[in-house]
């Protein structure tokens, strides 16, 4: 038996393996290697009457570990090789389960994990906000730029004031109608910009912008944007599978919402913390909820704080929460932002 657990064990035997979680496999594994008696080297043997030979290929159907010249010889041996048949199942079954035990350990290692934080604005070098509002995708270059310096004044290089409305990054004129900024946008996705093709990928979606709603479009533009590495794609396709637009499929539309929330979006973090709440797996629950409250997911934090009020999370664990979100807010505050955010609704960025 070639498998990966093989190979763990080995290691383990040379000193080059530390996991304790690999014992369990181990054990079982040399265990079920030790019973293995189908084949002596590369010949066939008949484990009732000996006979060797290429032709000795009638197999156990329930453990696939011995082999008989003919059915003759399988039923004069089936009183005497049950036990061993049925001791063999077993050890194949505590191996699958622990097996997938220790797959679901290590995928919750790296779900609950802390994902990386958003990127900063290019302007003014503060974290690009969580929220939609406080923060936008230009078109013309390709940047995202936070709502502080989208609403600030832009001057040339002589230092005058710019009444034209320009991009604040490239000084490229902002486009003047849909045609012209969807030109744009389908320029930046020939350049494999993820989010000009995340944003075509909605288009097709709702049969907007000129395009045609075609769901496996959609599906196919957010899964090279998501390979892209823009985020917010796997939770648009894990939303799709889970809601049933042309499909549906909730294995996939949990795969690729855990997805999103691993590579840090709130989103879909949040999404998560709702469906362990709702399954009363508190604990978990928790863990989606503070995660997304560090990544400034306000929703998550009411939450917290529902979860508190019902004594599901205690003083503490809310105290941490309310200082996550605290931090969060550190990182992304600044005067030119309040400004913005005063001025216009749609650059609320809090």
């Amino acid at each position: 038996m070639n498998s990966t657990s093989d190979n763990s064990c080995n290691n383990k035997e040379s000193g080059t393996s530390k996991s304790k979680s690999d014992d369990g496999v181990c054990d079982v594994n040399d265990r079920l290697n030790n019973m293995s008696t189908a084949d002596n080297g590369d010949v066939s043997v008949c484990a009732n009457c000996g006979k060797e030979g290429e032709e000795i290929n009638n197999i156990c159907n329930k453990c696939s570990q011995v082999r008989y010249c003919n059915a003759v010889c399988k039923k004069k041996h089936k009183k005497k090789h049950k036990k061993h048949c049925e001791e063999y199942q077993r050890l194949a079954a505590e191996k699958h389960n622990e097996e997938l035990r220790l797959a679901a350990e290590l995928h919750d290692i790296e779900l609950f994990e802390q994902p990386p934080l958003k990127e900063d604005c290019p302007i003014c070098f503060l974290r690009i906000p969580t929220l939609d509002s406080g923060w936008k995708y230009n078109t013309c270059c390709g940047k995202v730029i936070c709502s502080g310096c989208i609403h600030a004044p832009v001057y040339d290089n002589q230092g005058n004031k710019v009444d034209e409305k320009t991009c604040p990054f490239c000084r490229i004129p902002q486009p003047k109608s849909t045609v012209e900024a969807d030109t744009r946008e389908k320029k930046r996705m020939e350049k494999d910009d993820p989010i000009a093709i995340y944003n075509i990928g909605n288009y097709h979606r709702d049969g907007i912008n000129g395009f045609p709603q075609d769901m496996d479009k959609a599906l196919e533009l957010w899964r090279r944007a998501a390979e892209l590495g823009y985020t917010r794609a796997y939770c648009n396709i894990g939303y799709t599978y889970n809601n049933g637009r042309g499909v549906l499929d909730e294995k996939k539309a949990v795969h690729y919402t855990e997805l999103a929330a691993i590579r840090g979006d709130g989103t879909a973090r949040y999404n998560l913390g709702v469906n362990e709440y709702l399954a009363d797996n508190m604990d978990r629950a928790l863990k989606h909820f503070m995660i997304a409250v560090r990544g400034g997911y306000s929703d998550s934090l009411q939450r917290v704080k529902e979860m508190y009020s019902k004594g599901y999370v205690t003083k503490e664990g809310y105290m941490k929460a309310l200082q996550l979100y605290q931090e969060y807010l550190g990182e992304i505050k600044s005067p030119q932002r309040d400004k913005a955010a005063a001025a216009r609704e749609d650059c609320r960025y809090y």
